[in-house]
């Protein structure tokens, strides 16, 4: 009986034994491979080596703190502001500049979490957060920003800002977003428009005398010196076209829609009445004219405004075609959920803009290198330098956007040449009327 009893505790005592070296190899075996690396099963004792891992794990995390705040403070640096929002829209850290643009007096580091829009009322930036976390894609925005007050007595005081944001997602739905103050350049922008515009209107009385005396010497004078007269005025007659241009850009970015006198028009015969306009110095040059859609489409717009697009946009083609080219006018409709519109194509034949004037194709007074160039023969043997003022496609954008449209620079994949996209609000002409 006591044989009996005796094994049976034996039994249970290996069980026991067994079961526990079980769990500690199980316990030792989840471990990371850094810390279980070399563990063997004789080495002992185990708690000097959990130690020595442990001390090693807080060392690596002094040093992960310490890259951290190195990290923070070169952000504190930086010249644009920088946002840090984990996955619940909380805001986790921002440097000086975002404290600064942003207002955010409130937040402090180290203190609880806030959610973003309590520090920050903007509706654009909470979107943005939302697409770059949906799509996982980099995201770029731009609008005009309106600081938050605690005080409505200094509203007057606070101005809008300008801000260009791009953002970064990371992981677990974290993400960065980097915020540029753009309203100095706005500024810039509009106190140089602001000095062309009082120049151009000082300009042109004393331009306009000197044309009144040109005019009257060119009936006075003779050969050869009547050559030189004539001349003369046509470099006056530039230069008033020139500060003319002047004033009707500036008009057009400061009131868009001021003196529109929208009617519906009928697209192709507009176009045809450009064209005849240009046609003896296409003739002159053997260039054609080739039209695919527009039949039966109506435009509601200003027909001297719409004249002056398509008229401006014609010229370019021609000159920067080759003799002997072909101008393509393509027009095609295009349905969306805001409604019917009309994309019309110019395609020139020439050799297309350079792709790093591309952005900068609209902007006033802005001549690319590439575009001055006009090829006058098939083996590019003869090459032409085209002036002007840079005004001309500066104006047309101004237009088109006044009449609720938009246009595009682009190079044509089929042919090579620039093509210039106008998309307008468009009808359908009712045959009856």
């Amino acid at each position: 009986m006591q044989l009996i009893l005796f094994l049976t505790g034996l039994a249970i005592g290996l069980g026991l034994w067994m079961w526990q070296k079980f769990c500690t190899e199980y316990f030792f075996g989840k471990m990371p491979q850094d810390i279980s690396h070399g563990y063997s099963k004789s080495d002992l004792p185990i708690i000097p080596q959990l130690q020595g891992h442990i001390e090693l794990l807080e060392q690596e995390k002094l040093e992960l703190h310490a890259k951290l705040r190195d990290q923070q403070e070169l952000l504190d640096l930086a010249p644009t502001a920088f946002l840090h929002v984990n996955r619940d829209n909380q805001l986790k850290w921002c440097n000086q500049q975002a404290r600064q643009l942003l207002s955010l007096q409130r937040w402090q580091p180290g203190q609880v979490k806030l959610l973003l829009k309590k520090l920050v009322n903007s509706y654009e930036l909470d979107q943005l957060i939302e697409q770059t976390r949906s799509y996982q894609q980099p995201q770029v925005s731009e609008w005009v920003y309106y600081p938050s007050l605690d005080c409505a007595l200094t509203i007057s005081k606070v101005k809008s800002l300008l801000v260009r944001a791009s953002s970064f997602p990371l992981a677990n739905g974290e993400v960065v977003v980097f915020i540029e103050n753009r309203q100095s350049l706005l500024d810039i922008s509009k106190e140089r428009d602001r000095v062309f515009s009082d120049l151009a209107h000082e300009l042109r009385t004393p331009l306009t005398s000197i044309r009144l005396v040109v005019e009257t010497l060119q009936n006075r004078l003779e050969s050869p010196l009547s050559g030189l007269v004539n001349r003369l005025l046509r470099e006056v007659d530039r230069l008033i076209h020139l500060v003319q241009r002047c004033l009707d850009l500036s008009q057009l970015e400061t009131k868009p829609s001021m003196d529109l006198n929208c009617q519906p028009i009928e697209l192709r015969s507009l176009v045809l009445e450009v064209w005849e306009t240009l046609e003896a110095i296409a003739q002159g040059r053997h260039i054609q004219i080739s039209e695919t859609g527009g039949d039966n489409m109506l435009i509601h717009a200003d027909k001297s405004r719409m004249y002056q697009v398509f008229l401006n946009l014609l010229d370019n083609a021609i000159k920067y075609s080759p003799d002997g080219g072909t101008i393509k006018l393509k027009t095609e409709t295009i349905i969306t959920d805001e409604g019917r519109w009309l994309s019309i194509n110019i395609i020139d034949a020439g050799r297309g803009f350079a792709e790093t004037d591309l952005p900068n194709v609209f902007d006033r007074f802005f001549r690319g290198d590439q575009s001055r160039i006009r090829y006058c023969s098939e083996d590019e043997t003869r090459v032409e330098l085209i002036e002007g003022s840079g005004l001309g496609l500066a104006i047309v954008q101004q237009i088109i956007m006044a009449h609720g449209g938009s246009i595009k620079a682009l190079n044509d994949t089929h042919t090579g040449g620039a093509r210039l996209q106008l998309i307008l609000p468009a009808r359908i002409a009712n045959p009856e009327t």
